[in-house]
């Protein structure tokens, strides 16, 4: 076996001093300060989440002051009013099945679809101009029980409430509209059985028993047929629609007359 051969010492002394010679030109590393080396001992890692700065809310979401609320309400109501008066105008010309709710908009002055913010539909519509233009005569009949007078001055004061609030103004078209669309329109005619006719037909009737108790009334026969009591009501309203320029009726003469006729010798001597 050959025996390696050993460098000799003037190669020994060159490869020595290139060694140096690559260390003196290599930069030096920077030794860390001791605060650093404090921080990196002791620092432990976290997550930074960023958070947006809080804002105020925007104005439309504050509370709104009372005087905006009354403000706000009062402008829905009148908007809300002019819809029923443009609808019981358009009702009473073209009828239920022919109004259309593009022609209700147009004489109320709004969009069309500003009606379905207040009614779901031209039935919904109807309904609601039904209990907002006999209110008052639905009203007072609910109250008649709760009367303690004699019948006939109860009476007297429901049928003034219809003359003077209903057949007087515009709102006795309300119920033609109800007698001429009713039988094309049941669920329209049940609607107002429902809200006014059957309240105002149990009113009367429980009225009429304490009449009859009380000795106001000879016998029982209108408390099993109250709707004698609000047939002049519906006579007039057919009436001045067909034959009023004929031959006007003095509504209140005829309705104090007729209770002359109920109540005349009713009283027990």
């Amino acid at each position: 076996m050959a025996t390696p051969k050993r460098p000799s010492s003037r190669e020994a002394a060159a490869k020595a001093h290139a060694v140096k010679a690559r260390a003196a030109k290599a930069p030096a590393a920077k030794a860390p300060a001791p605060e650093d080396m404090a921080a990196t001992e002791t620092a432990t890692p976290s997550v930074s989440i960023a958070v947006p700065p809080t804002s105020a809310p925007p104005a439309s979401l504050s509370p709104p002051s009372p005087a905006h609320r009354n403000g706000r309400a009062e402008k829905t109501a009148a908007r809300r009013d002019a819809i029923l008066r443009a609808a019981l105008d358009e009702f009473s010309e073209r009828g239920f099945a022919s109004a259309r709710l593009d022609d209700v908009a147009r004489r109320a002055g709004i969009a069309k679809g500003t009606i379905y913010l207040y009614f779901r539909d031209k039935e919904a519509l109807f309904q609601d101009l039904i209990i907002a233009m006999l209110g008052p005569l639905i009203a007072e009949m609910k109250a008649l029980p709760t009367h303690d007078v004699p019948a006939r001055v109860a009476l007297e004061r429901l049928l003034g409430v219809f003359a003077t609030e209903v057949y007087g103004t515009p709102r006795r078209h309300v119920l033609r509209l109800v007698m001429n669309e009713g039988p094309r329109f049941p669920r329209l005619a049940e609607f107002h059985y429902r809200n006014v006719v059957e309240p105002a037909i149990a009113a009367i009737r429980t009225l009429l028993a304490r009449a009859v108790e009380r000795g106001e009334l000879r016998h029982r026969a209108l408390v099993d047929y109250p709707q004698l009591v609000v047939a002049p009501g519906l006579l007039s309203v057919i009436w001045s629609g067909m034959f009023d320029r004929f031959v006007h009726i003095d509504l209140e003469t005829m309705l104090r007359a007729y209770l002359d006729i109920l109540f005349d010798g009713g009283e027990r001597s």
